[in-house]
């Protein structure tokens, strides 16, 4: 049984890198086929997936297309109930089910002052009022999950969707070193640590961009090392 997963650029592609972590993380067979969000034939490397228009787009073993990535989730959980994409307790699958629903529908300004990139670390950069405010209630949700905890240091316990769809905030928080708590910098670290996180991001960075997209006028760093803040 293997799917077929359609993504975009791997340095910038928030959505891709959510749908690329639920089939990575939890080992569902895939093949993997790049749409060029970059190089303009993204419309033409979709049109066999129509309607699908986005990535990531899903195309189940018997055709079937999916698109939207809470569908994805929720199709890969439905087919593959013991795989552990959700939280084994039901509150807390109720719970992270409502963390990755915010996350799809919410914090606007986040997403658009701050597009995921993984290139290296802005230094500088000054978020806006509005920013601040998402990132505060993302530490809320975070330290909310944290109460469904028996063992384990990701949001619930155990890693699950909650994770994957909180991954891109992850890679905001720190390529624009933007102001979080010591407990969300440690979560942080440990999330792009992570080893499938690290492989795509090491795919990501052998594409070379001129140029680059969502340069800013500050100055950068490199990314971090593995176990560095």
């Amino acid at each position: 049984m293997t799917y077929s997963l359609f993504i975009g650029d791997q340095l910038f592609s928030s959505w891709s890198l959510r749908g690329w972590l639920m089939l990575e993380k939890f080992g569902i067979p895939y093949d993997l086929h790049m749409v060029g969000l970059y190089s303009g034939t993204m419309a033409d490397d979709l049109a066999p997936l129509a309607p699908a228009r986005l990535v990531p787009a899903l195309q189940l073993p018997d055709g079937t297309v999916v698109g939207e990535t809470m569908a994805i989730a929720e199709t890969l959980a439905e087919r593959h109930p013991d795989a552990g994409l959700w939280p084994d307790d039901p509150a807390a699958r109720a719970t992270a089910r409502w963390l990755c629903a915010e996350m799809a529908t919410s914090f606007q300004p986040l997403r658009d002052d701050c597009p995921m990139q993984l290139a290296y670390v802005f230094e500088g950069f000054a978020p806006s009022d509005s920013v601040r405010n998402d990132l505060s209630r993302i530490e809320t949700l975070w330290a909310h999950a944290a109460a469904f905890k028996t063992e384990g240091d990701w949001l619930f316990g155990r890693y699950s969707l909650a994770d994957i769809f909180y991954a891109p905030v992850v890679a905001r928080i720190t390529g624009y070193n933007l102001p979080v708590s010591d407990n969300a910098r440690h979560y942080c670290r440990q999330a792009r640590d992570d080893p499938a996180f690290l492989r795509w991001r090491e795919e990501g960075v052998k594409v070379t961009y001129d140029p680059f997209p969502y340069s800013i006028d500050v100055p950068t760093r490199p990314w971090p090392e593995v176990g560095a803040d």
